[in-house]
């Protein structure tokens, strides 16, 4: 490697044995039976998971008893198929979503498009084992692409998810991800062609149980959906809320809206909040080093997300906190934050606001692993290359100055990490910088400028 005249492609293919060596370590080292600590933490991660103590919050537009946990469906398992296509892991879900209902989660939210579009036939076979009226569905009008923005279109579109939930009901509908690119494609997507007086007569009929939107964007849009409240009457909105965008999404991003405010004017008109993004796609379970031994020490043993989590249910107004829980232990650590919930103190919530203030100095690119990028048409998986970009800064392994004594560990440390993380065919250096993946992100990330800044920095380091 230190060769002056080895090829780029070379260089990185000896990397990426030299990661498989260590994940094989990794591997190996992990089945030893881990080391108990002395004494028992009152947030014991090994204890019990409670069935009966989960904390609900009632729905004041039908007084649906919802728990507080919700189970954001937009990041299901997934496996490889015989063709090497990601496909769900069906009884993974299945273990899953039974585990969450026998522990008092009850609210399943999904969408036409999320997992590659098979989130909701895989949420419908794995709830539509029990009894219907032991949970709740909550689907969205993702009447993204031009064809489906016609009448007929986002009529099928809705029909389709009762299919695939198998359900012939939803009770909770919303319209998905309004507020990008302001008012025009609002109108175009719900208002001129009628599908917003659709879905209305579909909640006279009992077909929408509660009908709201979630929102992304621009405030104009927010503001004038609540302006029409007493006409289109929102039984809820969906907002991104967590403990840095309360006060400072928009010195995260021009375009952002403090939830402080979005909270605020839901509060006003009595307007149950659903919460989406409470650790901002995993960015606040996974922040610097330093941040993380702060909160261990005020409270260990007791999980980093946890303080996101009770930050977000802190508030009266919100129905439910959405959580994409891939893993079982990560659906038993929320468990556990949410039964009951223990409330913030005022002490802990200007603890939480000196943390959102730290945060903000490093810069990290604000990708919440939505995955609306996605597919990327060159084959690039946009949200692992800035999420590992993210991991790398808060972990501290970023090289800075040739000079410094660390300078190759940490080269070596990156290079390793992203050569593991993706494929060959599916990192920065293939963006063509045709921007298809921009329109679409909520959070307004520049993406290709983002590629390329990462693709210079691995460039520098070989």
């Amino acid at each position: 490697m230190n060769n002056n005249n080895i090829s780029r492609r070379s260089f990185l293919k000896g990397m990426a044995a030299v990661g498989a060596t260590v994940a094989a370590g990794k591997m190996l080292s992990s089945c030893a039976e881990p080391a108990k600590s002395e004494g028992t933490s009152p947030y014991d991660p090994t204890a019990e998971v409670p069935t009966d103590k989960m904390t609900y919050r009632i729905n004041p537009n039908t007084g649906d008893k919802v728990s507080i946990l919700g189970y954001g469906c937009m990041r299901w398992p997934m496996v490889k198929d015989e063709n090497g296509k990601d496909k769900i892991d069906q009884n993974k879900v299945n273990q899953l979503v039974d585990y969450a209902l026998e522990h008092g989660v009850n609210y399943f939210d999904t969408s036409p498009v999320y997992c590659q579009g098979q989130s909701e036939e895989a949420t419908g076979i794995a709830l539509s084992r029990h009894p219907r009226d032991k949970y709740f569905i909550a689907t969205k009008m993702s009447n993204f692409a031009p064809e489906q923005q016609t009448y007929e279109g986002s009529v099928k579109i809705f029909e389709n998810s009762l299919k695939y939930l198998r359900t012939d009901y939803i009770d909770y509908l919303l319209l998905h991800s309004v507020g990008g690119g302001g008012m025009g494609p609002f109108n175009q997507r719900f208002i001129d062609n009628g599908v917003l007086n659709y879905l209305q007569e579909q909640r006279k009929k009992g077909v929408i149980r509660n009908l709201g939107f979630s929102f992304h964007g621009d405030v104009e849009v927010f503001d004038y959906l609540l302006s029409k409240h007493d006409e289109w009457h929102w039984d809820f909105v969906q907002i991104q809320m967590n403990y840095m965008d309360w006060r400072y999404a928009k010195k995260q991003n021009p375009r952002n809206v403090n939830a402080e405010y979005l909270y605020g004017e839901l509060e006003k008109r009595g307007i149950p909040a659903v919460i989406m993004e409470p650790l901002l796609g995993g960015r606040l379970s996974k922040v610097h080093d330093h941040i993380a031994n702060t909160f261990m020490e005020k409270t260990p043993g007791r999980s980093i997300a946890s303080w996101a989590f009770r930050f977000a249910g802190h508030y009266d107004g919100v129905l439910s906190v959405l959580s994409g829980m891939t893993y079982m232990e990560h659906l038993q650590d929320n468990i556990r934050t949410f039964s009951p919930i223990e409330k913030l103190s005022d002490d802990e919530l200007v603890f939480l606001d000196k943390v959102a203030q730290q945060l903000i100095s490093y810069k990290t690119i604000p990708c919440n692993d939505c995955k609306y990028c996605m597919p990327c048409p060159y084959g690039i998986d946009i949200p692992t290359i800035l999420l590992h970009y993210n991991k790398a800064i808060n972990e501290g392994f970023i090289p800075g100055d040739k000079e410094e004594s660390e300078y190759n560990a940490l080269r070596r440390k990156y290079l390793i990490s992203y050569m593991r993380s993706l494929e060959p065919e599916r990192r920065a250096d293939h963006c063509v910088n045709c921007g298809i993946c921009m329109p679409h992100c909520p959070q307004n990330i520049k993406i290709p400028k983002e590629l390329q800044k990462i693709d210079k920095l691995v460039d520098s380091l070989i």
